[in-house]
């Protein structure tokens, strides 16, 4: 389980960026040259490549250099990592709100179904509806 929590945690910090979600979202639509990905944002080279880096490190992309050409692809696979972790929470809270709505519609119904305390002769009522 540490491992697969590290893979997620690695994939949330890549997504963190706002800068890498752009280029997540421009390989969806296909593989592109890191050139014209570049071109496509307000910053050096240099500091793009280090997005490209990041993601590439978090298996979120792979490159693949043909000559003086490096061309990013988006490893969809790797989404399926947050896609299945995302599954897991949401499963997780939808079983506590099930729980609370059984609870809550459980102690709504409960005082009308309770029967009333009734004290025999020598004992004492000691709940609250018994007053």
């Amino acid at each position: 389980m540490a491992q697969y929590s590290a893979e997620v945690d690695g994939v949330f910090v890549a997504l963190a960026d706002p800068t890498r979600r752009r280029v997540i979202r421009r390989l969806g639509r296909g593989p592109t040259s890191v050139g014209e990905l570049a071109a496509e944002f307000p910053i050096t080279l240099p500091s793009f490549m280090k997005h490209v880096r990041t993601l590439e490190s978090n298996g979120l992309i792979r490159t693949v250099k043909t000559g003086r050409v490096r061309t990013c692809v988006l490893n969809r696979e790797r989404l399926a990592l947050v896609d299945d972790w995302l599954a897991e929470q949401r499963r997780i809270w939808e079983d506590r709100t099930d729980r609370l709505e059984r609870l809550v519609t459980a102690e709504q119904q409960e005082p009308a179904e309770r029967p009333k305390p009734t004290a025999q002769p020598g004992q004492v009522v000691t709940t609250e509806e018994g007053l």
